[in-house]
Formats: C-alpha cells, sequence, structure tokens
C-alpha cells in the first residue's frame, strides 16, 4: 500500500523555504489563505470535495452487523483526507503503565468487535511500550489494514522536540515499534517554540513523500499558532495539517471554543478532544470528593468536584436514565453532536470499560437534552 496511490496525487517539486514568523504574518496582513496542496495547482477548497476513494479500512458490512444491526456508526472522515474513522478513538496512553499484557489484548479485542478501527498512541506513552503492545497486537491479530494508526512525536526523552532530525528519528522508530511500514495520522505532540515551524513542516514533508507518513495534524497548539502553521504550510507547498487534539468536555469548554474552534473551522480541521471525560469525572463513578482514589490522581480530579461541576454530572446522570445509557456514554455523545468533533479519544483500563465507551458512537442525543447539557456546563 503506497502513500502515492492513498493520496492520489503527485508530489512536485517543493519551493524554496521561506520562513514566515508570527510578526512577518501579521505585518502582511494575511488571512488564513489556502494551504498548498502536494498537487501543483490544487487548492484547499478542491481537496474538500469528496475524494473517490473507498473506505478500506473499515470493518466488513457483516462484521458491524453482529454488533450494532441497523444501527452501526457511519465512519467519519478526518479533516481532507481519505481516512475514514470509527466515531471514537482508542487511546492507548494507559497500555504498559496502568494495563498491560492480556488486559490490553482484551481492550483492544473488543475495541475492534464492537466496530472500532481507530487507535491513538504516543511514543512517549509508556517510554514506547504502548506502541509495542498495538504493535504486536496488530501483528497477531493481522489486524493493520482494518486500523486507522495514530501516534504522536516531540515528548519522548529519546527523540524529544521538533526539530527535523528528532521527528525524522522519532518516526522511524515508531514504525519499528508498531511494526508497520506507515503511520496514517502522525501528531506534533508539542508546539516547540525553540524551533521554526519550517523546519518541522518540512521534516514531516519528506515522511509523507516518502510514504512513512499519510497525513499529519497537531496536539495542544492554540488557535494563533494553527494559523501560522497553515500559513507556513501554504509558503512551503507542502501538506497542511488536517486534524488537532487539543482538551475539549464539558468541564473544559471555553479555551477550546473561544480560541480553536474558529480556527478549526475556518480551516476544516478534524477536532479530536483528549481528556473527553475530565479524567473520570464524568463518567458517574465519581459521587463527591469522598470516593475519589487516594494520591495524584485524586488531588487532579478534586478540582472538578465543584457544585457547577455536580450540575453537570447529575444532568448526565438524569440523560443517562432518560436514554439507557451510561454518564459517560452521554458525555461522549454530547462531544460527538458538536460539528467539529470527528471523533474524542478515550482510554480504557479493561476491557468491560470499552462498550460503555463505544456506544456514544450509536447514541443521538436529542437538540432538547443537547441544549440542557450545554446550560449545565455553562462557565466551564
Amino acid at each position: 500500500m503506497s502513500d502515492e496511490s492513498d493520496r492520489g496525487v503527485p508530489a512536485p517539486a517543493r519551493p524554496a523555504p521561506t520562513a514566515l514568523s508570527g510578526a512577518a504574518a501579521s505585518a502582511s496582513g494575511a488571512t488564513a489563505p489556502p494551504a498548498a496542496s502536494r498537487a501543483s495547482g490544487t487548492t484547499l477548497d478542491e481537496l474538500t470535495g469528496e475524494l473517490a476513494i473507498a473506505p478500506r479500512l473499515a470493518p466488513t458490512t457483516a462484521q458491524t452487523a453482529t454488533v450494532y444491526g441497523d444501527l452501526a456508526p457511519r465512519r467519519r472522515r478526518v479533516g481532507i483526507s481519505d481516512l475514514r474513522v470509527f466515531p471514537v478513538a482508542l487511546s492507548g496512553n494507559v497500555f504498559g503503565w496502568t494495563a498491560d499484557g492480556p488486559i490490553v489484548d482484551g481492550i483492544l479485542d473488543v475495541y475492534r468487535a464492537q466496530g472500532g478501527n481507530f487507535l491513538d498512541t504516543a511514543d512517549s506513552y509508556a517510554a514506547g511500550r504502548s506502541e509495542t503492545m498495538i504493535g504486536r497486537w496488530m501483528r497477531d491479530r493481522g489486524a493493520r489494514d482494518d486500523m486507522v494508526l495514530a501516534t504522536k512525536v516531540g515528548k519522548s526523552d529519546e527523540h524529544p522536540g521538533l526539530s527535523g532530525r528528532s521527528v525524522t528519528a522519532a518516526v522511524e522508530a515508531s514504525l519499528r515499534r508498531l511494526q508497520t511500514d506507515r503511520i496514517d495520522l502522525l501528531y506534533l505532540h508539542i508546539d516547540d517554540p525553540e524551533v521554526e515551524f519550517d523546519e518541522t513542516l518540512l521534516a514531516v514533508d519528506d515522511l509523507i513523500r516518502a510514504g512513512k507518513v499519510r497525513w499529519f495534524g497537531g496536539s495542544d497548539h492554540t488557535g494563533e499558532r494553527l494559523f501560522l502553521a497553515r500559513v507556513a504550510c501554504a509558503h512551503l507547498g507542502v501538506a497542511p495539517m488536517i486534524a488537532v487534539q487539543n482538551q475539549y468536555s464539558l468541564l473544559f469548554r471555553r479555551e477550546f471554543e473561544r480560541d480553536i474552534a474558529p480556527v478549526a473551522a475556518q480551516q476544516g480541521l478534524a477536532m479530536m478532544p483528549r481528556f473527553p471525560l475530565a479524567g473520570g469525572a464524568l463518567s458517574g463513578k465519581y459521587r463527591g470528593r469522598r470516593d475519589l482514589p487516594a494520591g495524584s490522581r485524586g488531588r487532579s480530579l478534586a478540582q472538578f468536584f465543584s457544585r457547577s461541576a455536580a450540575r453537570v454530572v447529575n444532568t448526565l446522570r438524569d440523560i443517562g436514565r432518560e436514554r439507557d445509557a451510561a454518564p459517560a456514554t452521554v458525555a461522549l455523545a454530547w462531544l460527538l453532536s458538536k460539528p467539529l468533533v470527528t471523533a474524542p479519544v478515550v482510554s480504557a483500563s479493561s476491557p468491560e470499560q470499552v462498550f460503555d465507551l463505544t456506544q456514544a458512537a450509536t447514541l443521538a442525543l436529542t437538540r432538547q437534552q443537547v441544549e440542557r447539557l450545554d446550560r449545565a456546563s455553562e462557565g466551564f
């Protein structure tokens, strides 16, 4: 499976790099221009039309019918790409840390059986062990071509930062751990202020041209930096970001909706909310501070147990009773009701937890239920 055939466009000669700082962009009065694609003369608007590529990565009709019947969730397109994904991404952030061995295999098996095809990991998760465990599972199950595989670079101790050399070495190491020849979606795990965008973007583009990366996105970038990245991509003539993974939930709305959402909408970026259940505060598992676990995890969760947060959780429970769904399912369904959201990124520490998470893919909240949650979470 080559990158050229998947992308369907040739790779033209790249124009000479043009560094573009934030000051330069402001001075030019630039407004987000259409990013140049890797095909000469093709604009972003032209790319946003439906691609004539069959969704190769979806499970068969028989596979999904055994789980969902007529309620099988439709795959969602990731930005301007040809990637089609299950509406709930499974994170490997606990693999090799709080979940290991057969438990990880069980989590992945259940997720796949529920129709899931979107795996999210990073080279920094458990010092690379998460990627290793996912790679071994895909090899043992023969599941690589059934999965859309996302990983991240920039935070590992072995290859820190986003210099061109670090990005290239990190991707090569991830490919070895994942036992694959390509990464479907590569995230820049950080916004590295020590490295010019040009250097990072050119390194990623070289990896795309080599077929080792198919598409890329950002993580924890501000709206301004996403805009500047798009401008830099246009000037360099390289592929633009197609997705962004930032924090967004019923208990963390303001930053995303005010800063990220306008830029994401303008650029057609797919939003993959991380921390969508606020570390478990929206799962309904904890009714108060007395229920919180000991240690640092309990201390980090304590911030979500104000009266305002309790109002949100109580609304989730009420709607859950109305819809015969777990609070976590309702919280994820609320995210999926938002037009910019493609797939929340969730983690599970046991196979039993996977069902409630994946059920959000088929739970369509009513407009009134969405509005109740909107009102309950105002101020967050």
